[in-house]
């Protein structure tokens, strides 16, 4: 008997600890309306099921209330799952949750866009989104995704953003997506959206981190009002595989001297003091994790301020380009798409990707 009230006791404890670091999350405020708060949950990459299931519930235990994921992570009906079970429990309700979603680049033709959302929704077992991304700027067919054979034949040329983004409005218009937004996008196909389309994007959703901390494109979004997501927010340590691909070899940004003095300083670890950099920005984060213990450290970033000569320090270890880890060389001919976003690597020969002809 004692054990079963001290056991419902924790279980007590544990949601009221949840909702108020919920409620201690800043927001950044979308153009759509709507808020989004500034730390979220990546979910990219489980090994299995049950570690995204026991990782969204550390998250979601921790003061999480934004989930991040995409069609092509397949991992949605683990999400779904999740949070129908702590709904019906009333630990939490769906206003208070923000998840985000995003459009795969095999399904980039306005007829796709109905089709994949409703397969997100249904897996997720939500209404809506609270915020629905164009993954990619350009586009595979959608055949040779199902075939997993992707070569250069496989590129789908004829990617109308436009006509895409007329097709994602229609979604907001019948309420199954309360926000539209972009990922991977440049300036240029940004601001296509911004004067064609009947609602801007409220968001963009880039790699961002301490060697590559993207200020010519954080800038033009605040200037345009579009709020701006960093994925790979540690510099995504278990890529080391990509460096080959890139034809840079970054080190582990958890391991740097400058951050590990600051970190000390602190009595923080290096994450969260790679985390705080960026969020101190004013941009979001949804560093990916299954550990609970590192899900904890990787929101428990909001105490703490960075004074000037800090941010200063990690500013300068900005390496612009040469920073950057994802540049999907590994698909080939990608780089001839006329939607490929990092044109600026194609003007060095050392990087421009070479062709199979």
């Amino acid at each position: 008997m004692i054990g079963s009230t001290l056991t419902s006791v924790c279980c007590v404890m544990v949601a009221v600890l949840a909702a108020a670091a919920c409620l201690d999350v800043p927001k950044v405020r979308l153009s759509s309306g709507g808020d989004i708060p500034i730390v979220g949950l990546g979910t990219r990459q489980a090994n299995y099921e049950g570690e995204l299931e026991t990782a969204l519930d550390a998250a979601l235990q921790s003061g999480y209330r934004h989930i991040d994921t995409a069609t092509i992570h397949k991992n949605e009906h683990t999400i779904g799952k999740v949070l129908n079970k702590w709904f019906k429990e009333g630990k939490i309700k769906r206003e208070d949750l923000f998840v985000t979603t995003k459009l795969p680049v095999y399904g980039m033709r306005p007829a796709d866009v109905p089709v994949f959302l409703n397969q997100s929704l249904t897996k997720l077992q939500l209404d809506y989104v609270d915020l629905y991304l164009i993954h990619m700027p350009f586009a595979v067919k959608r055949e040779a995704h199902d075939n997993g054979i992707i070569t250069e034949d496989s590129i789908d040329k004829t990617t109308d953003h436009l006509a895409i983004w007329k097709a994602m409005e229609a979604e907001h218009y019948a309420g199954r997506a309360k926000a539209l937004g972009v990922s991977n996008f440049n300036e240029t196909q940004i601001e296509r959206l911004l004067k064609h389309g009947a609602i801007p994007p409220a968001n963009l959703q880039i790699e961002l981190h301490l060697y590559h901390q993207q200020r010519p494109v954080v800038d033009f979004c605040k200037k345009n009002g579009v709020s701006v997501t960093a994925y790979a927010p540690l510099g995504s340590p278990s890529y080391r595989w990509l460096s080959p691909i890139s034809g840079k070899e970054l080190p582990d940004l958890l391991e740097l001297t400058e951050v590990n003095k600051i970190a000390t300083k602190h009595n923080k670890t290096s994450a969260q003091i790679l985390l705080r950099h960026t969020v101190q920005r004013g941009i979001i984060v949804i560093p990916k994790s299954f550990k609970p213990d590192r899900i904890r450290q990787n929101i428990d970033i909001l105490d703490f301020t960075l004074d000037d000569s800090e941010m200063a320090e990690l500013d300068a270890l900005d390496k612009g380009l040469d920073g950057k880890r994802f540049v999907m060389k590994h698909i080939e001919g990608l780089w001839k798409h006329p939607e490929y976003p990092w044109t600026a690597l194609l003007n060095s020969t050392e990087e421009r990707p070479k062709s199979s002809n």
